[in-house]
């Protein structure tokens, strides 16, 4: 009897973790900085048993003062060092924009290239449950926006391991966003050596009419809509999984859309110059008559993140609305 490989199934938090012990026992220079996460392992227990292991030299707790640790690692990089810089929440990072757009993302320009920064700023993004305005938001746009910077939006796990390998290893400044509500999510990880490339996306589901697009935690809804899809209505859809949202990879993209001739793009962030509104644009510059539809978008809605559960639900991209979305792509009723 042929025998099949199987993979260990780690949650999503367990991936990243292993991830960076690997690169830490591999390179002395790589140190992890942030809230807690040494003594308390980390806010979501990320960092679980690295202070154990690596020390607090190379495990280091900081204060509450998100724009001087993450100008501290921009700091430490330009003179040789490695660091990760975890943030307790992407909605924090907003008060280190200055570090990250102004001095991390510039150092290799602004010092003709006599300086790089290989830093990555990692932590949750993206709606949560039930925690409202300041501490439920996707501000992937505010990064992709910026020249300089990588940004990377893993979907599972194994792509949250292999592609934080690739981050800690690159010469550049690296945002990489992990859904906050993802963190228990299981998957199959490769064990050891697993790097998978920044900027490359993945086609992760057949089909022939219509492409989905997304990234994150939105791909796993645009499964969902894609399978009630095809039970309901016999609709099959490509799904285009970004992972990296700067830079972009479209060729799969086009591909896709020259066989299904219709798309829609899921984010979780708001409509007004999102990374949808982007690749919309460009699948209308470059491959405009491939298309038998408009472009369609799948957004949260452009109001700031309610409170209460029923209206954060009416808020946030679900199955439904995406469901709606394909089948006005593709002239059905609705």
């Amino acid at each position: 009897m042929r025998r099949i490989a199987t993979m260990p199934e780690l949650a999503f938090r367990e991936a990243l973790n292993q991830a960076m012990c690997e690169e830490m026992e591999r390179d002395d220079r790589i140190f992890l900085m942030g809230e807690e996460v040494g003594l308390y392992n980390g806010a979501y227990k990320v960092s679980l048993g690295m202070m154990e292991k690596f020390g607090p030299k190379r495990v280091i707790d900081s204060p509450i003062t998100e724009n001087s640790f993450v100008g501290l690692g921009v700091g430490a990089a330009t003179v040789g060092l490695r660091p990760i810089i975890e943030v307790m929440t992407w909605n924090f990072a907003i008060l280190a924009l200055d570090q990250i757009v102004n001095n991390a993302a510039k150092m290799r320009y602004m010092s003709g290239g006599q300086l790089a920064c290989p830093m990555v700023i990692r932590g949750p993004g993206g709606a949560a449950h039930n925690l409202s305005s300041q501490h439920s938001q996707a501000i992937e746009s505010f990064l992709v926006h910026v020249p300089g910077l990588i940004v990377i939006a893993p979907a599972t796990p194994a792509d949250a391991k292999g592609l934080l390998k690739s981050a800690i290893r690159d010469d550049n400044p690296v945002c990489f966003i992990e859904s906050e509500v993802m963190y228990g999510w299981k998957g199959e990880v490769p064990e050891g050596e697993h790097l998978v490339p920044i900027g490359v996306s993945n086609k992760i589901r057949d089909g022939g009419d219509v492409t989905l697009v997304s990234y994150s935690k939105m791909i796993h809804l645009c499964l969902d809509a894609a399978n009630q899809l095809s039970k309901d209505h016999g609709v099959e859809c490509d799904i285009i999984d970004l992972r990296t949202l700067r830079p972009l990879d479209l060729d799969p993209v086009y591909q896709s859309i020259a066989k299904t001739n219709r798309v829609v793009i899921v984010q979780e962030a708001w409509p007004m110059c999102g990374v949808a509104s982007e690749i919309a644009f460009r699948i209308t510059e470059d491959i405009f008559d491939e298309l038998d539809a408009p472009p369609a978008r799948v957004t949260s809605e452009d109001v700031p993140m309610p409170y209460a559960s029923v209206l954060e639900r009416a808020v946030v991209p679900n199955a439904d609305k995406i469901i709606k979305a394909v089948k006005k792509v593709c002239y059905l009723a609705d």
